[in-house]
């Protein structure tokens, strides 16, 4: 790879504060496990452009579009806006509205760890707490606009039983098989997460155990259950804020993950690959198309759930999220086969403590704001598999050790709780 000083477009503010070694430091495992999708790029016809703005803007455009191995995808987005522009069967614009959204989830996750080169570890995860789950939250967002609030609990509730079963569960028993002579044993720090999550837990049992109140009606119980969702929502927000004081600050070494040795076939982003402001501009430029595909999305998955044959309750809670987060499942499974466990587990529960935590507590906030009556309460199905999950997580992950057996009984929880919501017609109620 070319040298820094050969690459001009990373002098946009005419220094390399992203190559100090403070700001190479603190990488998170979200980032770790987004670089093992990425491959290096071969600038070298690019630097032959000898206009500066014209090779600035070739060189990013390469980083971005061919510096994954998810490029093979980034068709589907314009396929999916000409299948919507043309009027194509709805099927066919969601299908290809969540392909696209697969490499833009993994890119936004590289563009806020490039910037992070220049801001510093600390602001750097600030932004990736912030973006981590963009796709989700503005996903959530344009259900909440066209008032599916069941396609909001649905996808969220998904991305939380994806993580902790699916995700969690492939990455434990594939590590295990690939590892079967060696006992997989982590350093990290899970009860933190744990504990994160069954607060989560308690704000979502207790509004739907109003409704099974002795003696107490729908009518009765819709506004006292709104009010304690409203309030429990806040209380987690400044939980959240708590964690991710305890997470860049006052904790962060438990948090860090291991940097990646030459020899394991990942790229090492030791130094930034564009620059500061066209990160920022770039970082926006995705955002507004995953906000394009999220609409489409949204206003297509009805059509698809009726012409699949499928509920809107199972694409919502298993496919969303499986296809959404395909970038970052496959990065967390790849450091489980190189017995990268403190990785994986970074990936699983920290996404799914932001999500439980943040995403949806904020979902419940915007809608308030919007006029729109959301609450905690996922009914009893739902909650159920939330609480299942989550204990059956922190049990097996108590005594810091893996096998592939654990992940097996992972997998095949999520297997039973899909196959619940494959055989359940929930009705897509609008508030």
């Amino acid at each position: 790879m070319a040298s820094n000083q050969d690459q001009p477009w990373l002098l946009e503010n005419g220094n390399l504060k992203g190559l100090t070694k403070e700001n190479r430091t603190g990488r998170t495992a979200h980032n770790m496990s987004s670089s093992s999708l990425r491959k290096k790029s071969d600038l070298t016809l690019v630097s032959k452009v000898r206009c500066s703005l014209l090779r600035q803007f070739l060189a990013n455009l390469q980083e971005v579009t061919l510096g994954t191995k998810l490029s093979v995808l980034f068709p589907a987005i314009p396929l999916a806006i000409l299948a919507q522009c043309f009027g194509f069967a709805s099927p066919w614009v969601f299908a290809l509205s969540l392909i696209g959204l697969m490499p833009l989830a993994e890119r936004v996750s590289f563009l806020t760890e490039q910037i992070s080169f220049y801001t510093g570890p600390t602001v750097g995860g600030l932004l990736n707490a912030t973006c981590g789950n963009a796709t989700e939250l503005i996903i959530a967002i344009f259900a909440l606009a066209q008032h599916k609030v069941a396609v909001v609990k649905y996808s969220l509730l998904g991305s939380i039983l994806s993580n902790l079963l699916l995700v969690l569960g492939t990455s434990l028993f594939c590590g295990g098989i690939a590892n079967i002579r060696k006992e997989q044993k982590y350093d990290r720090v899970t009860d933190v997460n744990s504990l994160m999550l069954l607060l989560a837990l308690l704000c979502h049992l207790l509004p739907m155990l109003f409704t099974f109140a002795a003696g107490a009606s729908a009518s009765v119980t819709s506004d006292p259950s709104l009010h304690l969702s409203r309030a429990s929502c806040i209380v987690m927000l400044i939980a959240y804020t708590a964690y991710i004081v305890f997470q860049l600050w006052t904790h962060r070494e438990l948090f860090e993950a291991q940097e990646e040795s030459d020899d394991d076939g990942v790229v090492s982003d030791e130094a930034p690959v564009i620059g500061f402001w066209s990160g920022i501009v770039w970082l926006i430029g995705m955002t507004a198309v995953i906000a394009l595909l999220s609409e489409y999305v949204v206003g297509t998955i009805e059509e698809a759930s009726d012409s699949w044959g499928l509920s809107v309750s199972f694409i919502s809670i298993i496919l969303l999220p499986i296809v959404g987060n395909a970038a970052e499942h496959a990065g967390a499974i790849i450091f489980a086969f190189k017995n990268k466990l403190d990785i994986t587990l970074g990936v699983a529960l920290g996404s799914a403590t932001q999500i439980a935590v943040f995403v949806v507590p904020l979902c419940v906030i915007i809608a308030w704001i919007m006029g729109i009556n959301m609450d905690l309460n996922f009914s009893v199905i739902e909650t159920g598999s939330l609480a299942i999950s989550i204990l059956a997580v922190a049990f097996t992950l108590q005594d810091g050790t893996s096998h592939y057996l654990k992940g097996l009984v992972l997998l095949l929880c999520y297997i039973i709780i899909g196959a619940c919501f494959f055989v359940t017609e929930s009705p897509l109620r609008k508030y």
